[in-house]
Parts: structure tokens; C-alpha cells; sequence
């Protein structure tokens, strides 16, 4: 390998070496999250839990259809919270490894976007917990067949809470998406005015998609997915490109 062939791979495996580092970092923070938290993994669970608990008509219960499950379920949503309860560091650690080689007025606007995302992935959260939980939980216990008594797998309702939570906090990303699209220059503010009412159609098949075949909860998922819309819209002419800002970056690279 010649000199000129050495001193262009030394970059790029100090940037491997900075990535490595930066994922070490924060597989480190899960863990140290995860330990904190796993002697209240029950307590987690039953938090959780609750929305259901609270609708299941009298006498019923939970049950674990599985030996290891009643030790293993709560630990996996211990897990999951600790990654949930560290993504301000892991996007604080992916800022840093970008940072450096982005313009000046780039860094102005991501970071501004890491935080907010971060937000509003929580508030999603927040929502299909405190709002749609008890609507969609007070509906399915609801329905009674003759016979059949109502008593859900603690495994089955984790999977099914996890899902809903990872729909509602994607879902509320909508501002980011749409601030990123008009920064990028892939669409712009006036086209996605155009275009609202596919929008609105299409926020609805998205609810239908991600959510369980009930009215309730796909017109939950749809509505706040159409105002974060509007919103992104608002704060999106702040971001969109302009000719200066191109000029800017060429001549900073």
C-alpha cells in the first residue's frame, strides 16, 4: 500500500473506530438503565398493565400461557424501557459523531430536530397510553361471547402495547418527516398544501395499518397524524431551501 493509499483509509478508520465507540457508549447507557430498573421489572409491568386491568370485567384476569413467561415478560419490558428511557443520550451520541462533518447552518437545524423528535416520539407514546388505551381496552371488554370468558396472555398484551406504542410514537414524527422533506428539498410547502386532502385520506389508511381492526384507534392514530401534519407544515417555511443557503453550503465545501 502506498503512502497516499494509507493516509486516505487513516480517516476512515478513525471514523470507524469514533462509530464503534459511540455505539459502545450507548449499548452502555441501555445497560446501566436496565439494571437501575430491573428490580421494579414487575412494578414496570403492572404500570403498563393497568389500562387493561382497569376494563377487564369483575373477577376476570390476566393469565401466563407459558411456564417462564410471568419471569421473562416483565424483563423484556424492562429492557425495552431502559432503551426507551436512554434515547436522548443514543441521539446525543449520534449528534456527536455527525456534527463535525456537517455546515454551520446544518448543525443549526439538526439539532433543534434530534430534540424535538425525541419529544415528540414520547408525547406519541403518552397518548396511545393515556388516551387510546382506555377507549381501545373499554371497547374490547365490552364485547362479550356466550361462554367465553375474557382473560388476555400477560406475553400477548406486551406485544400488542408495543406495537401500539411504536405506531403512535412513528406516527407523531409526522412534523420531523415533513420539516426534513422541505429542508432536503424533496417537496416543498406549497405542493404538500396541494395535496392535504390525499394526505388526510392516506393518515387514515396509515391508522387502519398500524393500529387493531377497530374504529376507535384507527381514528385516534389518524387525527393527531393529521394536525402534527398541519404543524409540520407551519414550521417547515423555516426550513425549506433557499438560494442562499445552497450558496452558503457550496461554498463551504
Amino acid at each position: 500500500m502506498s503512502s497516499a493509499e494509507q493516509e486516505q483509509s487513516q480517516p476512515l478508520i478513525a471514523h470507524l473506530l469514533e462509530l464503534r465507540n459511540r455505539i459502545l457508549r450507548s449499548v452502555a447507557a441501555v445497560i446501566v438503565v436496565f439494571l437501575a430498573l430491573v428490580y421494579f421489572s414487575n412494578n414496570i409491568y403492572e404500570f403498563v398493565s393497568k389500562p387493561l386491568v382497569d376494563k377487564l370485567p369483575y373477577g376476570a384476569s390476566m393469565i401466563a400461557t407459558d411456564v417462564a413467561s410471568p419471569f421473562f415478560t416483565p424483563l423484556k419490558l424492562t429492557l425495552i424501557t431502559a432503551v426507551f428511557l436512554s434515547v436522548p443520550y443514543i441521539l446525543y451520541q449520534v449528534w456527536a459523531f455527525v456534527a463535525p462533518g456537517l455546515y454551520k447552518h446544518e448543525r443549526r437545524l439538526i439539532f433543534p430536530l434530534l430534540i424535538s423528535s425525541s419529544v415528540l416520539f414520547y408525547l406519541g407514546v403518552s397518548f396511545a397510553y393515556f388516551v387510546v388505551f382506555p377507549l381501545v381496552f373499554g371497547f374490547f371488554t365490552a364485547i362479550s361471547l356466550g361462554g367465553v370468558e375474557y382473560m388476555t396472555d400477560i406475553t400477548s398484551y406486551l406485544d400488542f402495547v408495543l406495537a401500539l406504542f411504536m405506531a403512535f410514537g412513528i406516527a407523531f414524527e409526522v412534523p420531523v418527516a415533513i420539516i426534513l422533506l422541505c429542508w432536503t428539498g424533496a417537496t416543498d410547502v406549497k405542493s404538500l398544501k396541494a395535496k392535504r386532502p390525499y394526505i388526510i385520506v392516506g393518515a387514515f389508511v396509515v391508522g387502519m395499518l398500524l393500529t387493531p381492526p377497530d374504529m376507535i384507534s384507527q381514528t385516534l392514530l389518524a387525527i393527531p397524524m393529521c394536525l402534527l401534519f398541519e404543524v409540520g407544515m407551519f414550521f417547515a417555511r423555516f426550513y425549506e431551501r433557499t438560494e442562499d443557503a445552497e450558496t452558503e453550503g457550496n461554498s463551504q465545501g
